[in-house]
């Protein structure tokens, strides 16, 4: 199950996993253009912790802000490793993308869930996957090539 909260909950809070919380929430309305399946929530109480784990992967820590994972990029990362290996880490995730299918008329979209990793580059559970494929305008198809991930990180060190 994962749950969608905002940025003042997360400051207030400081969750992470390993957390036991109680509250009330809302099922998403549509979960193909959502990335969590719960929001709207409410009532929020830490019931128990674990101590933070930060010493191997998966890192189990308080999660950065969402600016610091825009600033580190992100890896396309394989579906089956993040649901055996990184679901817990703060470092993978699951999110919903949308495609423009066609420029000229950018009311035409499509959906899907997408696995990245924003982790370190030596990380030993990391694995790409697949490229993906984006369809494109009468039939065509963008595939999205190595170099993508490359040049989005390329501004980190292989142990950061």
């Amino acid at each position: 199950m994962s749950l969608g909260i905002g940025v003042g909950t997360q400051q207030k809070h400081k969750f992470r996993v390993g957390l036991t919380i109680s509250g009330s929430c809302s099922r998403v309305q549509d979960p193909h253009t959502e990335s969590v399946d719960y929001y709207r929530v409410s009532r929020l109480k830490i019931l128990s912790e674990n101590p933070e784990d930060s010493s191997f992967p998966p890192w189990k820590t308080i999660p950065p802000e969402l600016p610091f994972y825009r600033e580190r990029g992100p890896r396309r990362l394989s579906v089956r490793t993040y649901e055996s290996k990184c679901t817990s880490c703060i470092w993978g995730c699951k999110m919903a993308v949308e495609i423009i299918i066609d420029q000229w008329n950018p009311g035409k979209r499509k959906y899907r869930q997408e696995t990245f990793c924003y982790g370190p580059k030596n990380c030993a559970l990391y694995a790409s996957g697949p490229t993906r494929k984006v369809p494109g305008r009468k039939g065509m198809v963008f595939e999205e090539e190595d170099w993508v991930d490359e040049m989005l990180t390329s501004d980190r060190e292989e142990d950061e």
